[in-house]
This record gives structure tokens, C-alpha cells and sequence, in this order.
């Protein structure tokens, strides 16, 4: 018998977006957390509604920028509120934003390196963290209630991460969000790796590339971007071992997954993916497609990005 399954591949409609700003006594506490998986501290930042959470949310940024210019970018003399982390608190949820090894506020290790295995180890032991603290802190346990695992949102590279963790720990999350999925095989270097790590600056060049879609842009975000970017992620994090990702196998994916592209994205072309999607191992899996977006859809429209994303989380 042919396997049922619900896909939706979609564009979402630009009249969805909404970037209404929170008021200063309305924008939620960033909480700095320190995590330690095996010995080593990892930058966790946290966001919670006044309320009980509706379920919690870990993001894991990408290549080179680390979780707070990605997902809690603030802009400055600007209406529109940049950040993710306060959107999708806005909607009920608990969201938390990893800082990898290396980015942002969490220091390299002894070895300098970061690799897809080590990546991979330290996202799903935030997950488990995450998950205890939610525990914690949820009111409902006393009635009895299930905890819901947390979301997974990985963007570009830090997709490829969470699709190892989808792979190895499908226990740990409820749902896995595959946003800005570099195209097959991008990521997996056979070159040989160097011997020491070699720290290359960053640049605002290298900041501002993903923009390349002025038309959705708000005013400022680029900017507001590129400052915060380059002060937290001044030296490029140095990856080794990147064949790891060769073990990327759509087909092991049981957990429902939601693909999220920008139209105009060069890394995660959407052209690319529907023999992807197709091997995901999940009947439940949705495809959505943002009009006009590139690799920083979630800043550009983000109230369509959220809007997205909370209705596959939410979905029945």
C-alpha cells in the first residue's frame, strides 16, 4: 500500500507579515545560562512568557554567527522588534538559543576545533537540559500532565546539526525545523584540515552577504546585523572533521519536520529539495516556502517566518 503522509509545500502570503513592536515594558528578560557538557561551559539564552509556557524552543544558529544577532537582534530607533526569541515568546512559548563552541559566549575548547560530532553531542545535551528545566518550572506537572519534548529549530549549518541529533536522539525533541537546509552534500569537506585552527577576522562584508533582498528587508536590520555580528563573532569558529555530516540520512528522520526556505536563498535553494523532502523517513512533514526571502528570512519576514512555524507546532 502507498504510504499516507501530509505535505505541505507552500508560499506564505507577504499580507501575513506582522512586525509590530513590543513596548519596553513588554519585551521579555534575556537570561544568560551556563551549561556544561563534558567540562566544558555553553552559552544558553533564555526567553519565557509571563505565563505558563505553551512549549519550549531551542535554536541553533549557523556557520559563522552565533544565537543573539540571529535570534535576538535588536535595532536600534526602529519600530520593528527584530528579534525571533521575542516573537515566538509572544506566542506562548519558552524559547532558548545556543551558543555553539566558539560563538558568541561560549569559549573554544582545549582543542580550538569544532566538529559536526561534537556539535551534535552538545545540542542534544542543551535539549536534555532544557527539557529538565521545563519540567521544573511547568505547573501542570502537579495535575499530571505530559511535558512535551522541545523544538529543534536548526538554520543552515546548524541544520545539518539537528538533523544529526533528529538521527541519533529522536527522543529527545517533539519536532525538528529545518530552516535555511544548505543544499545536499554542502558542509561535508574532504579537504585535509589544517593543522592548527586558523582564526581568520571576521568582516561586515561577510556580515551583510545573506541580505540580498532588499524588498522584505525593514529598515535597519542589515545594519543593526552586521554591528552585532561582527562585535560577537569577531574570529571566524574554525570546523574540522566536516565529513562527519556525510552521515546526514533523511530516510532516519522519524520525527515530524518542518522544511523552511526563503525563495531567494543561495545556500538552501529550494529547487534542490524536493528529492530531500521526499526521503524524510516521517509522514508527517511539511514544506513551506517563504516568497521573496533569502537566507535570513526570519529577520526579513518574520511574521510570516513565525506565523509558519507556530502553525506547524501547533498543527492537529
Amino acid at each position: 500500500m502507498t504510504r499516507r503522509y501530509l505535505a505541505i509545500v507552500a508560499t506564505v502570503a507577504l499580507q501575513s507579515i506582522s512586525l509590530a513592536p513590543l513596548t519596553a515594558q513588554s519585551t521579555p528578560l534575556l537570561e544568560r545560562r551556563e551549561v556544561r557538557v563534558d567540562g566544558h561551559p555553553l552559552s544558553v539564552w533564555s526567553k519565557r512568557p509571563p505565563l505558563e509556557a505553551r512549549g519550549a524552543i531551542l535554536l541553533v544558529h549557523g556557520r559563522t554567527w552565533s544565537a543573539r544577532p540571529n535570534f535576538d537582534l535588536r535595532v536600534p530607533d526602529s519600530r520593528a522588534n527584530a528579534s525571533l526569541m521575542d516573537a515566538l515568546v509572544a506566542r506562548g512559548y519558552a524559547v532558548y538559543a545556543l551558543d555553539q563552541r566558539g560563538y558568541g559566549g561560549t569559549p573554544r575548547d582545549a582543542t580550538g576545533w569544532l566538529t559536526p560530532d561534537r556539535a551534535e553531542r552538545d545540542v542534544s545535551a542543551v535539549l536534555e537540559w532544557v527539557h529538565a528545566r521545563q519540567e521544573a518550572g511547568n505547573g501542570s506537572r502537579a495535575r499530571g500532565a505530559p511535558l512535551a519534548r522541545p523544538t529543534l529549530l536548526g538554520y543552515s549549518r546548524g541544520s545539518q546539526v539537528a538533523m544529526l541529533v533528529a538521527q541519533r536522539h529522536p527522543e529527545k525533541i517533539s519536532r525538528l525545523v529545518l530552516y535555511g537546509y544548505p543544499d545536499p552534500g554542502a558542509g561535508r569537506g574532504t579537504a585535509a584540515d589544517p593543522a592548527e585552527p586558523p582564526r581568520h577576522r571576521t568582516t561586515a562584508a561577510a556580515a551583510g552577504e545573506d541580505f540580498i533582498s532588499p524588498a522584505v528587508t525593514p529598515p535597519g536590520v542589515k545594519e543593526a546585523y552586521v554591528r552585532t555580528a561582527t562585535l560577537m563573532d569577531s574570529i571566524r569558529v574554525d570546523w574540522r572533521h566536516e565529513s562527519q555530516f556525510a552521515a546526514i540520512d533523511p530516510a532516519l528522520v522519524r520525527t515530524p519536520t518542518l522544511l523552511l526556505d526563503g525563495e531567494r536563498d543561495p545556500y538552501a535553494n529550494a529547487a534542490n529539495h524536493p528529492a530531500f523532502f521526499a526521503r524524510l523517513g516521517t509522514a508527517d512533514r511539511w514544506w513551506v516556502v517563504l516568497p521573496g526571502a533569502d537566507h535570513a528570512a526570519h529577520l526579513e519576514l518574520q511574521g510570516a517566518f513565525v506565523n509558519a512555524l507556530v502553525a506547524f507546532m501547533e498543527r492537529r
